[in-house]
């Protein structure tokens, strides 16, 4: 299972948000390459970037920070937010991203999805943002008329790269991921399943890796505050024993 640090970039820093809330901001850096590289050093196979200021926005607004962070590593970076229309997801690949994660446009038009996954096949994250099993959109400002299962049965022929799956309550407030949630929508997709929000320490880990269909599991509050080291992290999710915490 892969372990993926998350970089949340918003004027021109990586910050983390409790619940999606721009007024519940964190910074845990002012210089997102610096961080990059860090976590590159520390081990991690894969990055998680998101243009929070894009996503509100509903068009990239970071792209040429993304594009210092993404050549400035050399694993692969994913990237998403505010890539709504065919043009944005190109012009991230463009400057080095290996994987786009695309959320609102995708939910409201199947099409969109769609041209995408045949223009880039296998290199789209499709991220499904649950409250209460209805799919938020709008930087998780609203929600959808889409349930987390509808979208799954919509999206199951498509060649998807995965679906990253964030319970937006969990999300930055170290209270453990909707386990429950979780297996139910592993069990219904036909993609690979990258976990996201909650995840507070290495049982978390444990349990997500035995969860099947889970792919990998994205952390930013948990290693940020220092709650879960990511060589720990890494470890656990590769079947090693580490000591409980």
């Amino acid at each position: 299972m892969l372990i993926i640090p998350a970089i949340d970039v918003k004027n021109g820093r990586a910050v983390r948000l409790t619940q999606g809330d721009p007024a519940r901001e964190t910074v845990y850096g002012e210089d997102p390459v610096a961080v990059a590289r860090a976590w590159e050093d520390r081990g991690a196979p894969r990055l998680h970037v998101v243009d929070l200021d894009g996503a509100f926005a509903g068009t990239p607004k970071q792209g040429a920070l993304i594009e210092a962070v993404a050549r400035s590593v050399t694993i692969p970076v994913q990237a998403g937010g505010g890539l709504r229309t065919l043009e944005s997801v190109g012009a991230a690949f463009e400057a080095g991203v290996a994987l786009a994660v695309v959320g609102t446009s995708a939910i409201r038009d199947p099409d969109f999805l769609e041209q995408l996954c045949a223009a880039y096949p296998r290199r789209i994250v499709l991220a499904l943002d649950a409250k209460e099993g209805r799919v938020a959109i709008e930087g998780w400002r609203e929600l959808s008329d889409h349930s987390v299962t509808d979208v799954l049965k919509r999206v199951a022929s498509l060649d998807l790269a995965a679906i990253l799956y964030t319970d937006i309550m969990k999300d930055g407030t170290l209270e453990g991921p909707n386990f429950e949630g979780l297996e139910a929508m592993a069990r219904q997709s036909r993609h690979p399943v990258l976990a996201s929000g909650g995840i507070a320490r290495l049982d978390d880990i444990r349990r997500l890796r035995a969860i099947a269909g889970v792919a990998g599991a994205i952390l930013g509050k948990a290693l940020y505050s220092g709650a879960v080291q990511l060589e720990a992290a890494l470890a656990v999710a590769a079947g090693e024993t580490v000591r409980r915490c």
